[in-house]
């Protein structure tokens, strides 16, 4: 048993407590208990003791859209006019980025921003992949580096046609290929698939036909982009006739177990669906913001029943950055100084812990008996009173990723006191820049 201890606990959830001079007690890959330093103590005396050094004890946090790929694209230069529309985006770097990838590029680009998860204190990723040249295997390597670092991950190849039909079906068997291998063996809990798609205007009728049923085979629900950008919507339009939803909706991926990422351009109709058909949306705040493809309309999704979480989309691994993004953006959006109080902190904190749950078996991003044992302790100090009802102003305006002392997933320390202790980063990032150098003369 390891007892973390000697901070201030927020155990976030439902019942959201704060309790100072608290501690967590984890037994193997479990939350065994949550109270007073001092009762935890003397009644489990013979337990191991992490030190929080008067810091915050929390849940580790949750990205429910990531892509650990495009790590090699950090500090490259692009071969072409600088991209002025989404479109050109996604022409002129992602989709030339991920054809230049090889197995071994992705293993050391799933690496790096895996460890810069357990330094920021997220700690477990719905990840979303794509490497057309490199698709069988890929999320395997994904899933053997996720092992080493020790990071809970949900992993999913993105099938699309825009690199033909057998690099699609290939996809489509990938995805199905690693779905079955996890439900044998879900590494001890840190392992779970969804099945991946790129977007509807990538994807022609015939392949969102195959993938359906073939997700159905295996009652497994979907990743996909929807509505990103005003690519999307047009081609949607001009090609079938239908808004992006609809055509989701119609051909039978939707549903409570499909993750419906950006939605930004989707109209009432729309939502409407979304909600009918219970499928989760996840709000990219940075990404959306860099790429200048909008705002998602996430307030009134909230206000409407829709369950909305939050993720990076790559941007960055530190969660506590995104929310404070969050914050700014739809504050600026909205052009009220009020906006987004509740709503941002509903999405990271209850949303994010509500759909994560829905592809692991325990509770995940709370600190409760049963849940997982993925807890963080961060350097924070409060120059205020922190209480149950102000903890969120605490973080939004006090706490970063940099300050996190100590990461815990499933009951394994994976840092502490800043040192990694799973994974030699230096020799990781050394090799990731030679293979980097490489790709980009493939770019």
């Amino acid at each position: 048993m390891l007892l973390v201890s000697n901070g201030t606990v927020i155990t976030l959830g439902t019942g959201n407590q704060v309790i100072e001079d608290g501690a967590v007690l984890l037994e193997d890959n479990l939350i065994k208990a949550v109270g007073k330093r001092a009762e935890l103590e003397a009644a489990y005396r013979p337990a191991a003791f992490l030190d929080a050094r008067g810091g915050l004890i929390m849940p580790g946090l949750t990205n429910t859209h990531m892509h650990l790929y495009s790590t090699f694209a950090r500090g490259m230069a692009l071969k072409d006019l600088p991209p002025k529309t989404f479109g050109q985006i996604l022409e002129r770097l992602w989709w030339r980025l991920d054809k230049a990838l090889n197995l071994e590029d992705i293993y050391y680009s799933a690496l790096i921003p895996l460890l810069d998860c357990v330094k920021n204190g997220t700690t477990s990723i719905l990840d979303h992949h794509a490497s057309p040249h490199a698709v069988t295997g890929s999320l395997a390597t994904i899933a053997r580096a996720a092992k080493e670092v020790g990071m809970r991950s949900g992993l999913c190849y993105e099938v699309s046609d825009r690199d033909g039909l057998e690099i699609a079906r290939e996809g489509i068997q990938e995805n199905a290929r690693f779905l079955e291998e996890v439900r044998k063996d879900d590494g001890g809990g840190l392992l779970s698939g969804t099945f991946g798609l790129h977007a509807a205007f990538t994807l022609g009728d015939a392949t969102l036909k195959e993938a359906v049923e073939v997700a159905q085979s295996l009652a497994a629900g979907f990743h996909v982009h929807v509505a990103e950008g005003t690519e999307d919507v047009q081609t949607n339009l001009s090609r079938y006739g239908q808004r992006v939803v609809e055509r989701l909706a119609d051909r039978g991926v939707l549903g409570p177990k499909t993750l419906a990422v950006h939605c930004v351009h989707v109209n009432d109709q729309e939502i409407d669906l979304i909600r009918e058909t219970g499928t989760m949306v996840i709000h990219n705040p940075e990404s959306n913001m860099g790429n200048a493809v909008g705002y998602a309309p996430v307030l009134s999704m909230l206000r409407r029943g829709l369950l909305v979480g939050m993720g990076t989309d790559g941007y960055t691994t530190d969660m506590f950055e995104g929310i404070k993004v969050a914050n700014i953006l739809h504050k600026h959006a909205q052009g009220d100084p009020g906006a987004a109080w509740s709503e941002v902190p509903q999405m990271i904190f209850t949303n994010n812990s509500t759909i994560m749950g829905r592809f692991f078996s325990r509770p995940v991003g709370v600190l409760e008996p049963g849940a997982y044992a993925d807890v963080i302790a961060v350097d924070y100090h409060p120059p205020t009173p922190l209480t149950r009802d102000n903890y969120y102003g605490h973080l939004l305006f006090g706490v970063s990723g940099g300050m996190v002392r100590h990461t815990i997933v499933n009951g394994r320390i994976l840092m502490q006191d800043r040192e990694l202790l799973a994974v030699d980063e230096e020799a990781v990032t050394r090799k990731a820049r030679e293979l980097a150098a490489s790709l980009w003369e493939r770019f």
